[in-house]
């Protein structure tokens, strides 16, 4: 029996829109390897990496998963914006003002995320922060935007420690503020992230060159960063206790080693995935490119199906040692991944991506660019 027309019409335009010539196929294979480490990293019990124990080697998604995620940002919002060409004048205002509510639209997300008691830091009231962040700096070449990434991870980290122990935060209200900014990715520390990934967004991804000089680049930089950690680590951190936050590489201290180290993982990351996805091992990563090409939809999904999960079967959505011994871990990313894939293949942009996309396009109307997508990596 032959296919109905209306069906074979509709995974045409998807199958184009997922592997098109118009798509850096690359940059999807990274977003899903962000989602599915995050949600490693939220439901598996890890022990610490031991460089001669393969079984701790998963710890990489600590910490990474979320930095790779931030950084992608970057990557889609240079890409939106004119890639290596920056838009200029009316064009990047009205990209702005689409960049501007779709932060908004991302931070509403989030709230209701965190509202499920679901207990991990929800990134999405971060990125709602650092999409506006991102606004003056939308017509930078990728020189001044890594100059500017590079300043950023330098300084803050010697800053961050006071503004953590800031009176605000332990106050009246202060954890629901600190939901309220996403303050477990703290801005001002994570916008170096996203510039990187500006700057990496300005390059011409899809030449050979660009791809194996990032991979190379963003490995030696993560290289030197974690190295300069484990040598030089325990001597500073027995100082006193404010070197030892500062020179810190571990997951989530927003330590200057850590934002070097983690900040130039994630370019290795996005610059492999593109030589990934230039030889035939691009069809073998279909399932981890479906996830990356819904990756608000699959970020949110986890978390709704977990809340769900621990109400009916453990009666309290805060148990993360129950869900854990649960296994949820394996169903849930088994589902993800088929459920990504026969959408993105037959259907085609994800749900709330089209969802928030309708909403931007009303409101602030349609890309400034025919060629423009909106970036998935947050939206």
């Amino acid at each position: 029996m032959a296919a109905a027309p209306g069906l074979t019409s509709r995974a045409g335009r998807a199958w184009n829109r997922f592997d098109g010539p118009a798509r850096l196929v690359g940059i999807d294979l990274a977003r899903g390897l962000a989602v599915l480490g995050m949600l490693a990293a939220h439901l598996l019990t890890i022990d610490p990496w031991v460089a001669d124990d393969p079984a701790t080697w998963l710890d990489v998604v600590n910490g990474r998963s979320s930095i790779l995620f931030a950084t992608l940002a970057g990557v889609s919002i240079a890409l939106v914006t004119g890639g290596p060409r920056p838009l200029a004048g009316p064009a990047r205002a009205r990209a702005a003002a689409r960049l501007a509510l779709r932060g908004a639209l991302l931070w509403a997300i989030g709230i209701l995320l965190v509202m499920t008691g679901v207990p991990v830091y929800v990134i999405l009231p971060a990125y709602a922060l650092l999409f506006a962040l991102s606004l003056p700096f939308l017509g930078l070449r990728p020189g001044r935007l890594f100059l500017a990434a590079g300043i950023v991870a330098v300084t803050m980290p010697w800053v961050f420690p006071f503004l953590d122990a800031a009176p605000i935060w332990g106050g009246p209200g202060g954890d629901e503020l600190q939901a309220f900014v996403g303050w477990a990715y703290p801005f001002p520390v994570w916008i170096a992230f996203l510039l990187a990934g500006m700057g990496v967004g300005r390059l011409d991804l899809r030449r050979l060159r660009v791809q194996a000089s990032i991979t190379v680049i963003g490995a030696a930089v993560a290289t030197v960063g974690y190295a300069v950690a484990v040598v030089t680590g325990p001597a500073v951190a027995a100082a006193n206790p404010y070197l030892a936050a500062v020179w810190s590489a571990e997951a989530h201290s927003s330590g200057l080693w850590e934002v070097v180290g983690s900040g130039g993982f994630a370019i290795a990351v996005i610059g492999l995935c593109l030589l990934i996805c230039r030889t035939p091992l691009r069809w073998v990563a279909i399932p981890l490119r479906a996830v990356g090409s819904l990756p608000l939809t699959a970020y949110v999904l986890q978390i709704v199906v977990w809340a769900v999960f621990a109400a009916a079967v453990l009666g309290d959505t805060s148990d993360l040692y129950g869900v854990r011994d649960a296994g949820l871990f394996l169903p849930l990313t088994l589902g993800l991944v088929v459920g990504c894939t026969a959408w993105a293949l037959l259907i085609g942009r994800g749900p709330l991506e089209a969802i928030i996309d309708g909403i931007v396009r009303r409101v602030a109307g349609p890309p400034s660019r025919p060629d423009a997508t909106p970036p998935a990596s947050a939206a």
